[in-house]
């Protein structure tokens, strides 16, 4: 589905202030990309940014930026910084070009061309960034390693994860991106648009307020024995907040003590998730994977499975990608995601 309408707008003001491709400026219309931010230009620099992996010093504002790992690239894309280098989608990437549909449509409205794809299947492809020539090197939500990042840092700054391991909320993935790249205060209203457009579409399913949600990791249909989930570290528990859900009680618990983004509970002890009300995760298209769960012995008691309140998200299309919140996917997925959750706590009784 289309973004909505305050998206768009933020989007278009980006172009008319002239916020365009710094080193991926390609068609373009700004003179000087980059240069037409606010207070938040380059009077910010240098600057330091903390985060979990050391201290980085960028010292004058970067004119070409790359990224690496998930979706980094869509922070400086959705104000109109079109980087010279980033990772191409390796999941709900439907048409196999290594752009999911929101990135594509950005670029095109952007007029810049597809940035080098970095292949990052076997890892990071450090020759890859560096022949970018890059002037930072955004990875504020990532896996990064120690060793990745010193690394990286031999090519440019690198920004990294403030806390954990892909554990950044979506608002602080635009904070540090947008901030490293000298536009910190077109950051800040990008989050209130997206807010906007959450509280906007939230607003139609008072259904979900209150209810408690599990999002379940992959699930081997063919080994139904143990159950993983996404703690509270990780961004797709966290982003229920946002939708006016809960935190069932039984996730927040099995969260503490451990930095972890999933665990996992053998099927002998699902009747922890006796609180959860809705269910959702990665399933397929044809439903085998929902089917499987609802008719095992032991899943099937879980209250939600047997009331019927799941929803499997098809991990081989962008809609896969919904619940992983970020800057350009959130208004683009979020109808169809809540929605459908909406669906599931209508079973709820």
């Amino acid at each position: 589905m289309k973004r909505p309408r305050s998206l768009r707008i933020l989007a278009v003001a980006a172009v008319l202030l002239g916020l365009a491709a710094c080193g991926g400026k390609a068609e373009t219309p700004a003179e000087n990309p980059g240069s037409a931010a606010s207070g938040s230009g380059s009077s910010a620099f240098p600057m330091t940014i903390k985060h979990a992996l050391g201290t980085t010093t960028i010292q004058a504002k970067p004119e070409r930026v790359a990224t690496v790992n998930w979706a980094n690239h869509e922070a400086p894309l959705a104000l109109g910084v079109v980087p010279v280098g980033m990772a191409a989608a390796n999941f709900g990437d439907d048409d196999g070009d290594g752009l999911l549909p929101w990135v594509e449509e950005r670029l095109q409205e952007l007029n810049a061309k597809t940035p080098v794809l970095f292949d990052e299947t076997d890892g990071i492809d450090f020759e890859a960034v560096a022949d970018t020539k890059p002037d930072v090197i955004l990875a504020a939500y990532s896996g990064l390693t120690q060793q990745d990042y010193d690394t990286l840092s031999q090519i440019a700054p690198v920004v990294a994860y403030p806390d954990a391991a892909w554990a950044t909320p979506w608002r602080e993935i635009i904070r540090m991106n947008s901030k490293a790249i000298g536009l910190a205060a077109e950051g800040e209203k990008l989050i209130a648009g997206i807010e906007g457009d959450i509280e906007q579409v939230v607003a139609k399913y008072p259904q979900l307020k209150g209810k408690s949600a599990m999002f379940m990791t992959h699930v081997d249909p063919n080994d139904v024995s143990e159950i993983g989930f996404y703690t509270t570290h990780d961004t797709r528990t966290l982003f229920f907040e946002d939708l006016g859900l809960t935190i069932p009680g039984s996730i927040a618990e099995a969260s503490k003590g451990t930095d972890k983004f999933a665990l996992t509970r053998s099927a002998e002890q699902i009747d922890v998730f006796d609180d959860v009300d809705i269910i959702t995760g990665y399933g397929d298209e044809k439903g085998e994977l929902l089917d499987k769960i609802s008719k095992d012995p032991l899943l099937s008691k879980i209250p939600a499975v047997k009331r019927g309140s799941v929803y499997l998200l098809p991990d081989s299309k962008p809609l896969g990608t919904a619940a992983n919140p970020t800057p350009l996917s959130i208004s683009w997925v979020l109808e169809d995601y809540v929605k459908a959750l909406a669906e599931a706590a209508d079973k709820v009784k």
